[in-house]
C-alpha cells in the first residue's frame, strides 16, 4: 500500500467518523438490518450453489451457518428496476422505475419525492440508515430528485450513476452530495482503456467494504439499516469495448497461474475478491458481538452477465437454469440469496419459498416492530428465517417485464407455474412446469391450458400505467 493511498484510507475514516457518532439506544434492541448485494452474480456462481470452479469459501460457510434459499427472486433482469422493486417493496410492473434508462431520459430512472421507501420506513422507525456502493435511483441534475439521502439514508457513500459504476478505478465517488476525488489517473473514454487507467491505486469495491465496517463500527449501541450494494462482478463495459477484457480486478488472485484468458481469470478473482469482503464482514459482526443483533442478507441484482468477454462454459453461471442478464427466464431472475443470523436462523437451513427483491421491505418492517404501508406488493419472509414454515404466507403471483428488447413480461404463478409473453398483449403465453422442468425447455400450455389462462389474464392486469415506461411490443433493439 502506498503511503499516499494509506493517508487518503484514514482521511475517508476519520471523515465517517465525524459525521456518524456513536448514539446510545434507549429503546430495546431492535436486530441490525444488513442488505448484501453483488451486482450480475449468477445463480450457480457460489459454491453453495453448486460451482465447482471459482472459490468462494466464506460464503459457504456463511451457507452453512444459515439459511440458503433456492428459488429466490431479483426485482428484475436488469439493475435500476430491480433496486427500485428493493426499495418500494412493488414488483417491477407497479415499481417507479421499470428499466434502465440510462443518459436517454435520466428522470425516469430516478425515485420522485412521493415514493416512500423500505429505508425511509426504517429511518422513521428509530433505525440509523446508510447506503455504501451502487445505487442507481438518482444523480445529480434532472434526477437529484431520487438522491439516497432524499430517499430515506442518513449517509451515503458510492456511485449515484450506474453507468460510472463500470468503472472500478473510478476517478471519483460521492459521499451524500459531495464529490470524493481518488487519486485514480483517468483516461479519457474511447482512448486506450476506455476510461479508466492500469495504474489505478484505488478499486472502489475496496473503499466500500472498508467504508461498510467503519459505519459498523459507529452504531454498534443502536440498530441500523445498511444497504451494501457492491459493484463485483460487473463489467468493465468501457473498458471491454476497447480491450475485450471487462473483468477489471486490481490482481487475479488465486487465478494467476491458471492456464485461462486474462478475462476468466478476472471474472473469477472478482468473484473471489467478492467473498472475501464478506467474510470481512461477518468476521466483524462476530468481533464487534453484533452477530446475534444483525440479519445479514445476501443476494445479487440480475442473473450473470456476459459483458466481460469471459468463457460463460467455463463458469457456468447459470447453474441448471437457462438465461442470463436480460433475459426472463430463471437465469436472468433467479438469484442465489443467503440469510445469516446466530442464534435465531437454524444453521444448514435451506428453503424452497418463493420470494424476491420485494418482499425485504416487509421483512424489515416486521423485524423492527413497524407497520407495513398499505398496498405494497410485499409479504415479510421471517417466519422462513426463523424456520416456521408453517407459517410463512406465499405470494399468488411474482411479476416482472423488460423493456429494452422489445416489451417481454413473465409471471410465477403458486411458486410452480412460469408464464412468458411476448409480441403483443393478446400474444399466446408459453407456460413453464418449474418443479419438472427448471430449465424452462418444454412449453407446456397446451397440456395445461387452464394455467395458461389465469396467467394471461394476470399479465394483463399485472402492471399499472407510467408515462415513462410504456410497453412498446413491437420495439427490437
Amino acid at each position: 500500500m502506498t503511503r499516499s493511498f494509506f493517508r487518503f484510507a484514514m482521511a475517508l475514516i476519520a471523515a465517517a467518523v465525524a459525521i456518524h457518532p456513536t448514539v446510545t439506544a434507549t429503546e430495546a434492541r431492535r436486530p441490525n438490518l444488513i442488505w448484501v448485494m453483488a451486482d450480475d452474480l449468477g445463480y450457480g456462481e457460489l459454491g453453495s450453489y453448486g460451482q465447482s470452479v471459482i472459490r468462494t469459501p466464506r460464503l459457504d460457510r456463511m451457507a452453512k451457518e444459515g439459511l440458503r434459499f433456492t428459488q429466490f427472486y431479483a426485482g428484475a433482469t436488469v439493475c435500476a428496476p430491480s433496486r427500485s422493486v428493493l426499495m418500494t417493496g412493488e414488483h417491477q410492473g407497479r415499481t417507479r422505475v421499470r428499466g434502465n434508462a440510462g443518459r436517454r431520459n435520466p428522470i425516469a430512472q430516478a425515485l420522485r419525492p412521493e415514493d416512500r421507501t423500505v429505508a425511509h420506513a426504517l429511518q422513521q422507525a428509530g433505525y440509523a440508515t446508510a447506503l455504501i456502493g451502487k445505487w442507481g435511483l438518482g444523480d445529480v441534475g434532472p434526477a437529484e430528485v431520487g438522491l439516497p439521502r432524499k430517499q430515506g439514508f442518513d449517509y451515503f457513500f458510492g456511485f449515484l450513476n450506474q453507468v460510472r459504476a463500470h468503472n472500478h478505478f473510478t476517478e471519483y465517488l460521492w459521499r451524500n452530495e459531495q464529490k470524493v476525488p481518488l487519486p485514480n489517473p483517468v483516461v479519457p473514454v474511447g482512448e486506450a482503456g476506455g476510461g479508466y487507467s492500469e495504474d489505478g491505486i484505488v478499486y472502489a469495491d475496496d473503499l466500500f467494504t472498508d467504508q461498510v465496517l467503519t459505519f459498523i463500527a459507529n452504531h454498534q449501541d443502536r440498530p441500523f439499516f445498511l444497504y451494501w450494494s457492491m459493484v463485483v462482478p460487473h463489467a468493465n463495459n468501457e473498458r471491454n469495448r476497447v480491450l475485450k477484457d471487462g473483468a477489471h480486478v486490481p490482481d487475479y488472485g488465486p487465478y494467476a497461474l491458471k492456464d485461462w484468458s486474462h478475462q476468466d481469470k478476472g471474472h473469477a478473482a472478482m468473484i473471489t475478491r467478492m467473498d472475501s469482503y464478506v467474510g470481512r464482514l461477518l468476521d466483524h459482526l462476530e468481533l464487534l458481538g453484533l452477530a446475534e443483533d444483525t440479519l445479514v442478507v445476501f443476494t445479487s441484482d440480475n442473473g450473470p452477465h456476459n459483458e466481460s468477454s469471459h468463457n460463460l462454459e467455463r463458469f457456468q453461471p447459470s447453474g441448471p437454469l437457462r438465461g442470463i442478464k436480460r433475459d426472463l427466464t430463471e437465469g436472468g431472475i433467479r438469484v442465489p440469496t443467503i440469510a445469516w443470523w446466530p442464534g435465531h436462523i437454524p444453521p444448514g437451513s435451506e428453503s424452497d419459498h418463493a420470494g424476491y427483491f420485494g418482499d425485504w421491505f416487509a421483512t424489515a418492517v416486521d423485524l423492527a416492530g413497524v407497520d407495513l404501508p398499505p398496498g405494497l406488493d410485499s409479504i415479510s419472509f421471517v417466519p422462513t428465517l426463523l424456520g416456521q414454515v408453517d407459517q410463512q404466507p406465499q405470494h399468488e403471483f411474482l411479476y416482472w417485464e423488460f423493456h429494452e428488447r422489445g416489451f417481454r413480461q413473465a409471471a410465477l404463478y403458486q411458486g410452480r407455474w412460469k408464464g412468458h409473453r411476448s409480441g403483443g398483449s393478446d400474444a399466446p403465453v408459453q407456460l413453464y412446469d418449474l418443479d419438472n422442468d427448471i430449465a424452462e425447455q418444454h412449453d407446456v400450455a397446451e397440456k395445461h391450458p387452464e394455467i395458461a389462462e389465469i396467467l394471461s389474464d394476470y399479465l394483463k392486469s399485472a402492471r399499472t400505467e407510467s408515462a415513462d415506461w410504456q410497453p412498446d411490443w413491437g420495439r427490437r433493439n
